[in-house]
């Protein structure tokens, strides 16, 4: 009887173009919903900062029209960025440090899915609760702070904060990957609050302690907050918005090498 001879390599399935766009759609589809359905995560991370945005920007807002108008558009810069960080850490560091508690990384890993649709997934989601925060603080700012901007410059701002989530997207992700799952929701709290609170997100910088106000120039939040501050024309720091914008490449690239080193990590406790 003759032997049986089998290929040495597997095939690697090939897909069309579209069979794949359809695959990453339904992925981040279903990411949403289950975002969606979970309220601590869709509540809070709208809430937070409308509540924050409402408190800061609009009742203790004080002074003469114009200083209120000036006092809210500062804030809604501010407490957008803050609203971005938490659903880009939550949406990333939380998820996913749960989801590897719970093994479900290990079933995606082997399902015919690409990996990569998995993590386009959530930052599809970020993006979409950002927009949607962005979009409320306009609109309470508009109607209860006195902001009145042109619809470009609304437009850019939105547009800057909402690219801002992606370092903060892939800082939840180096979180993920080492946070046990019981622990990452308060990991990130103590990661994200007090860097708020030093980059000037809370309380103008210039009203912070001097050592304070050297520290946030090393904090991402802070670089952020500045490019949405000189969209609207509030900017208070002379820095180039170019080395904003390299500052937070760097943090981004620095916190994708820390998140592949934890992939690398649990591919090899999982499969050796």
């Amino acid at each position: 009887m003759a032997a049986t001879t089998f290929p040495t390599a597997l095939a690697v399935p090939r897909r069309s173009l579209q069979r794949s766009i359809a695959i990453y759609a339904k992925e981040a589809k279903y990411e949403l919903l289950k975002n969606l359905r979970i309220p601590v995560y869709a509540i809070s991370s709208v809430s937070f900062p409308l509540m924050f945005y409402v408190l800061f920007g609009v009742v203790l807002g004080g002074g003469n029209p114009a200083e209120r108008a000036e006092r809210a558009t500062y804030t809604l810069a501010t407490m957008g960025c803050f609203g971005v960080m938490a659903v880009s850490l939550f949406g990333f560091g939380v998820s996913l440090a749960i989801e590897r508690g719970q093994g479900w990384l290990q079933v995606k890993r082997a399902s015919p899915m690409p990996v990569s649709a998995y993590f386009a997934a959530k930052l599809f989601s970020a993006v979409v609760f950002s927009t949607v925060i962005m979009l409320l603080l306009l609109t309470v700012g508009t109607l209860f702070g006195g902001v009145h901007m042109p619809i470009a410059t609304a437009a850019r701002l939105i547009g800057i904060l909402v690219a801002g989530s992606i370092p903060f997207c892939a800082m939840g992700l180096a979180i993920g990957y080492f946070a046990k799952p019981n622990s990452a929701p308060a990991v990130v709290n103590l990661i994200y609050l007090p860097m708020s609170f030093c980059s000037g997100l809370w309380i103008p910088l210039f009203l912070l302690p001097h050592g304070l106000q050297v520290l946030a120039k090393f904090l991402p939040p802070f670089h952020l907050s500045q490019l949405a501050l000189n969209a609207v024309g509030l900017g208070e720091n002379p820095t180039p918005a170019w080395e904003h914008v390299e500052a937070l490449l760097a943090f981004t690239l620095i916190c994708l090498g820390v998140a592949a080193w934890g992939y690398r990590r649990d591919e090899g406790k999982t499969y050796g």
